[in-house]
């Protein structure tokens, strides 16, 4: 049975909610670095170039290659990915679903209104709800 926690440290979800909140009625996402699958010890604001953002996002794919970079820079990997959903709720979408590619990544869902966290796993066939911990 694969792990289900994964930590993520207030420093982290602060980013996350200062990001989401910032994008108002509009997703926002990014990528999550950390040291192993099980840790994002920091989060990299990406561009979100779906052209619709009320409802989707899509990483712009030049701000993903700098967040390899960063980590590669800083022995970090990239262990998965948040957006937002402006209204709730942090359980991934039909469209988060069938847009998912990175096997055993992340997927950390921030709402706005009302305010929550949620995270899941991406394990190729559908999400599996992870535990989060500071």
């Amino acid at each position: 049975m694969a792990d289900t926690a994964f930590r993520l440290p207030p420093m982290v979800r602060a980013a996350i909610a200062t990001h989401a909140r910032e994008g108002g009625d509009l997703e926002v996402c990014g990528v999550l670095l950390g040291p192993h699958a099980g840790e994002g010890s920091l989060a990299v604001r990406c561009r979100n170039v779906d052209p619709e953002p009320r409802t989707r996002y899509t990483i712009d794919p030049q701000d993903l290659v700098a967040a390899v970079r960063l980590g590669e820079d800083r022995g970090l990997e990239v262990v998965g990915f948040y957006h937002s959903h402006p209204r709730g709720p942090v359980h991934p979408s039909k469209t988060d679903e069938a847009r998912a590619t990175w096997v055993g990544a992340a997927y950390v869902i921030r709402s706005v209104v009302p305010e929550s966290l949620g995270a899941w796993r991406w394990t190729g066939r559908g999400f599996e709800p992870l535990t989060l911990t500071p």
